[in-house]
């Protein structure tokens, strides 16, 4: 992706950087930005997923940086196909835009942009306040794109005036991480167990579960399952793949955790 102008936009964490980000951008002419995990253009997210959805600051770090190689490959594949000719990645050192770049196969920035440069002190001091006193977030895309993709808690939605060449204004989002909450959440072995049977007890084809094992690797789980079936005019393998993505989607949304495998083993079926 040698043809790709990078540009970074640099500051500390809860500065304003993904407030500002679209109006920077496009005053810079760049349609795309990278911010937290997420691919975003004109208010809309193209590729990835959001650090703001992780559970906790270290995977936070890992997913902003993309240290998780389907993460990593979703994005750079679609950089590959659509090739942007100007991207501008926010981060918050110019080593993390050196990390990002370098994991995504991308030039090292061309332009560094400091937070400084755009704000002034009292506008970053009171950034900085509102994200230690309310632990909110912005998200630089629209308000139905942030609730599709986003797992935590959704605050508001802010407009900008800054109208770019497609007449649209900018639309930021404000959320409220999984991670920003005080205290520590738990969540036991016997209630990601009854979480699978609610979410097998849903699907039709489902005569029996004959068990279930759920190994956790620190925020990560390998879910192993044993069922009858009731085939209804579908194949088993057919059902089976159904039932893995199921729970692979509703174990992730409803926890936040990496779902490692879905293993589905077939016991017995029933015409």
């Amino acid at each position: 992706m040698s043809e790709i102008e990078v540009t970074a936009f640099i500051g500390p964490a809860g500065t304003g950087k993904s407030h500002r980000a679209t109006m920077v951008a496009r005053q810079n002419g760049i349609d795309v930005i990278i911010d937290d995990g997420l691919v975003i253009s004109r208010g809309r997210i193209l590729a990835g997923r959001s650090a703001k959805s992780e559970i906790n600051r270290l995977r936070a770090i890992k997913r902003a940086i993309f240290e998780y190689p389907e993460h990593r490959d979703e994005v750079a594949n679609y950089l590959t196909k659509n090739q942007p000719s100007k991207i501008m990645i926010l981060a918050t050192s110019e080593g993390m835009a050196e990390k990002i770049t370098a994991r995504l196969g991308l030039n090292s920035p061309s332009k560094i942009i400091k937070i400084s440069d755009v704000s002034s002190p009292e506008e970053i001091e009171a950034a900085l306040r509102e994200r230690k006193e309310k632990k909110q977030h912005v998200v630089p895309a629209a308000k139905a794109q942030i609730q599709q993709n986003f797992a935590g808690k959704l605050v508001s939605q802010i407009r900008g005036f800054f109208k770019g060449r497609d007449k649209e204004e900018s639309r930021n989002t404000i959320v409220k991480p999984l991670f920003s909450f005080n205290g520590k959440v738990t969540i036991g072995t016997e209630a990601l167990l009854e979480m699978c049977r609610k979410l097998l007890e849903l699907r039709n084809h489902v005569r029996k579960i004959r068990s279930l094992d759920i190994e956790t690797d620190e925020d990560r789980i390998s879910l192993n399952v044993e069922i009858d079936l009731n085939l209804s005019g579908r194949s088993a393998l057919s059902i089976a793949k159904t039932l893995q993505r199921k729970l692979r989607m509703g174990l992730s949304y409803f926890t936040g955790m990496e779902i490692r495998q879905v293993n589905i083993r077939v016991n017995e079926i029933f015409l």
